[in-house]
């Protein structure tokens, strides 16, 4: 039985459901509810709500999409708190809340290793001044100096009389407080929570399949959307005949949305997804029609020799340095557009009235979706919020808001009906937003020694900012170009020392939309750099290992997780042969999101050029180590991200589309490809890195390293699925 069966109202249904699964652990908000959660009777301060059977509910700003962001700054809160974390669960505030409330929950983009590492200061503080709350109205409560009183675990003890009172029992006291302006955090060295393999909080309710992602979503009188765009970029809608899709069963409107793309709303999703692939459609394909990959190949060799170009690090006289040098090495590297692909295609659920417009919907960023909402909604966005819920995969994408303006204009076409809009798979892959194309040519020079006396990097391509936020260029520079190749700054990236350094850009945009995809541009200039280090060690008869000690004296933490990988796989001595294949090393390092890391693969190639990665060892430098259980976890997942990459993520253009269009044509690792993963956590504390990024980066180039070891092949552009590994 369905809820439109059930004559339930919205908010009872939903009330109704949660017993049964719909709602559990974050609760969905309906219609008008907004205004009355941010006054609920046991807050304390946003952060915090104390329930009075002692549950703790900590309010998460960020988005969980798998990488334990939520666990993680629930730990935090929880550690100043002195609350029983047996006892803690969480939800999203919603971003309509947090604009009511003068953005008191601050930032809720989720995106770029950012979830704890830019917001661990003012969480903390949150769960503090909670607890000091808590505290002073038991003090309150006893007549007694706050100083007599001390929290731990959920329970306030009056120290000289043995008194206890739960933080349940003050909570609402506590929340009519003034809060404290003067907070002190712990020293790291007194966490009891933070540092702690705890099991993450999300965990029970995914395994049990109970966790409701935007794709499982269902309200009351909801009916589904299925949409289709014009496959090339910048093309547009011509036509469409919906006669004969109006008598279909099930169909309710076909809807024009936008200039470009088609919709059909139906009973049931699939009915709406038939009935639009039957539906006849003509394309207007615009300016790009004939645009392809091959073509835009040519575009960017031609950038590498350009006049112009933007610098983005540079020291001393590179030109001179090379035309002195006794020696030079010049290699050309090249990396594609690759898809997110995440596991839930994009969808969401928007409801839309001339007084109020809601929106429910997995993304990365809450306040971006609001703006998103009120844009299409024609609305203040006083009069609009967005329902968080879990990222069945965002890598990135879910930071871009086309659904939303999608679904909102289907909702505003049917005022009053909830409609929920979920792209096909092959919808979801032929419109993402793009990891950016790009080559680099580097050349070196070398003294008699073999010494690297000059390094010019010339990037040549795609401008992420240039495609999604051109006012965020700095006078023609996209600074993400040159991520792991900075030399100053929060992030000197670079890692090595040249006396004489240029790298720069030559910006060549195709019609291809970019976006920030898992580890940004951190990943192909990582690929680029370590595979031309690797390539200099070769020619000038070094050890990989030995001439990045050489080049890293200068810089300590990236040497320290360089030495970490090294002492873990015993570099020196041979690996062990693997069913009576020979194994061979590759190493990589880089710095990026915060965080310092490094890898080494163990592959072997067989006689028949069969690639197997046996092992990779993966040492990080966080700073600080919230929950390392979760850590070792991500650097699995972000192996297993990058080396889809790395084996076959390519998508290319041909005729102005995308030819990628579903997991046949663009596949993922699968178990039988995935090595060993050995995670080393070497946090040095003083700062706070990412962790669910960086080590992306390090993939690819360590493998790359190793098969030229196994092969002498020196593979200079991906996938590895266009490559023949035979020996040479």
């Amino acid at each position: 039985m369905n809820a439109r069966q059930t004559g339930l109202s919205r908010r009872g249904f939903l009330a109704a459901s949660a017993s049964t699964g719909l709602v559990v652990a974050f609760h969905v908000p309906l219609a008008g509810e907004a205004a009355a959660q941010t006054a609920l009777p046991a807050e304390v301060n946003a952060w915090v709500v104390v329930r009075p059977d002692d549950t703790v509910v900590i309010r998460i700003a960020r988005s969980e999409m798998g990488q334990g962001t939520l666990t993680g700054l629930a730990q935090l809160v929880a550690e100043e708190l002195e609350c029983d974390w047996a006892r803690v669960t969480t939800e999203y505030p919603t971003p309509g809340q947090n604009l009511a409330r003068n953005r008191t929950w601050g930032n809720f983009s989720t995106g770029g290793s950012r979830g704890i590492r830019e917001s661990q200061d003012y969480v903390r503080k949150g769960g503090a001044a909670a607890r000091m709350m808590l505290v002073q109205a038991a003090a309150d409560q006893w007549k007694v100096p706050v100083a007599e009183c001390k929290a731990a675990s959920s329970v306030i003890t009056h120290l000289p009389s043995g008194r206890t009172v739960t933080y349940g029992s003050v909570a609402i006291a506590a929340g009519k407080l003034t809060a404290p302006t003067a907070v002190t955090l712990k020293d790291p060295k007194d966490w009891n929570l933070v540092g702690k393999r705890l099991a993450r909080l999300d965990t029970i309710d995914k395994v049990t399949g109970r966790q409701i992602y935007g794709a499982d979503l269902k309200l009351p009188g909801m009916l589904n959307a299925a949409i289709k765009d014009c496959p090339v970029f910048g093309g547009k809608v011509k036509s469409f005949d919906a006669t004969a899709t109006l008598k279909r069963p099930g169909v309710v409107k076909v809807v024009r949305v936008g200039d470009s793309a088609v919709a059909v709303v139906a009973d049931t999703w699939w009915r709406a997804k038939t009935a639009l692939d039957a539906m006849p459609i003509e394309w207007d394909n615009g300016p790009n029609a004939t645009a392809s990959s091959a073509a835009f190949a040519q575009v960017m060799k031609a950038g590498l020799d350009a006049d112009n170009a933007i610098v983005g690090n540079q020291n001393g006289d590179v030109k001179a340095a090379l035309a002195g040098a006794v020696r030079r090495i010049e290699a050309v590297y090249s990396y594609p557009h690759q898809n997110h692909a995440t596991m839930e295609p994009m969808n969401a659920t928007a409801l839309w009235t001339p007084d109020k417009c809601e929106v429910w919907t997995p993304t990365q960023n809450g306040e971006a979706a609001l703006a998103a909402t009120s844009e299409a909604a024609g609305l203040p966005a006083s009069k609009c919020d967005v329902y968080k819920l879990h990222l069945g995969g965002g890598f990135g994408r879910r930071g871009a808001v086309d659904w939303i303006h999608q679904a909102v204009d289907i909702a505003k076409q049917m005022p009053g009906v909830p409609v929920k809009l979920l792209w096909s798979r092959e919808e979801d892959m032929l419109h993402g937003k793009f990891h950016p194309v790009t080559q680099c040519r580097l050349r070196a020079g070398l003294d008699a020694q073999g010494n690297i006396t000059a390094l010019h990097m010339r990037i040549s391509g795609q401008s992420i900012l240039a495609g999604v936020a051109p006012q965020r260029l700095e006078n023609g520079k996209d600074p993400v170009v040159f991520q792991g190749l900075n030399a100053a700054g929060p992030e000197a990236s670079i890692g090595y020392a040249f006396p004489n350094l240029l790298v720069d850009h030559a910006m060549r945009n195709p019609s291809v939309p970019p976006g920030f995809w898992r580890g940004v541009n951190l990943n192909q200039n990582t690929v680029y750099l370590e595979c031309f280090i690797d390539e200099i060690a070769a020619t000038t008869g070094q050890d990989p290992l030995a001439l990045r000690r050489k080049l890293m004296a200068a810089h300590p933490k990236h040497l320290a997780v360089l030495e970490a990988v090294a002492q873990r796989v015993r570099w020196g001595t041979p690996p062990p042969d693997v069913k009576g294949q020979k194994v061979f090393r590759g190493l990589s390092q880089t710095m990026g999101f915060g965080s310092y890391v490094a890898a080494c693969a163990e592959v072997s190639v067989s006689a028949d050029g069969v690639l197997k990665i046996h092992r990779i060892v993966a040492a990080t430098d966080p700073g600080y180590a919230v929950n390392p259980q979760q850590i070792e976890a991500q650097v699995e997942g972000s192996f297993a991200y990058g080396l889809s990459a790395a084996l076959f993520g390519e998508c290319t253009l041909k005729d102005g589309r995308i030819e990628q269009d579903n997991f046949n044509s663009y596949p993922v690792v699968q178990m039988r490809h995935m090595p060993a993963v050995e995670t080393v956590l070497v946090p040095s504390g003083g700062f706070w890195g990412g962790v669910g990024e960086p080590t992306i980066a390090v993939a690819a180039p360590a493998v790359l390293n190793a098969i030229f070891a196994a092969t002498g092949k020196r593979i200079r552009d991906l996938p590895l699925k266009n490559h023949d590994l035979k020996r040479a």
